[in-house]
This record gives structure tokens, sequence and C-alpha cells, in this order.
């Protein structure tokens, strides 16, 4: 499920207007219906005020708002699952130890 598809749902399932939720993120309407679209993207501080506003877990849709950037930046390249896998490898080694 992409981060639009889900925003929708969430928006859908509280009943709200694409203009209500526009309004407390400070941008347009149309802006917010590009967002839903996919066709343009949210800014971070954007996505957590969405969750808090759909009451809908900040972590799930951060981690589609990512996995959308990090998927646009490598879809053309021939190496992207071998560079994913280096970057996730990356990510374990480095990850804090709790």
């Amino acid at each position: 499920m992409s981060f639009g598809d889900r925003i929708r749902e969430l928006r859908e399932s509280k009943e709200l207007l694409q203009r209500q939720l526009a309004a407390n993120l400070e941008i347009d309407t149309l802006m917010f219906s590009k967002i839903e679209r996919g066709e343009r993207r949210a800014k971070r501080e954007q996505v957590i005020l969405l969750a808090e506003l759909l009451s809908a877990d900040v972590q799930e849709l951060l981690t589609l708002w990512l996995a959308e950037q990090v998927y646009d930046l490598v879809k053309d390249e021939d190496v992207a699952s071998d560079a994913l896998k280096v970057a996730e490898a990356e990510l374990k080694y480095f990850k804090p130890k709790q």
C-alpha cells in the first residue's frame, strides 16, 4: 500500500474532507490531493501531524513515506536491489545497541 492510499483510507474512515486536513497542514487542498495521489511528497513533519490528526500509527506512516522516497531514488538503477541489501546491512551494523 502506498502512503497516499493509506492516508486516503484513514481520512475516509474518519469521514474527513481533504480540505479539512489540508487546512491543518497549512497547505491548499490541491496540494493535499496530490499527496494522496502520490504526485507530490509530504514533508516529514506533515507525516507526523497527519498521524496525529488521523489517530494513526506514526511508525506505519513514516515507514510508508520513507519507503516511497527510497524507491523513487533507486527505481531506475540496475543495481538497486544490491544497493538496498548493502544499505540494510549498514543499518543493522550501525543500529544502536539497546
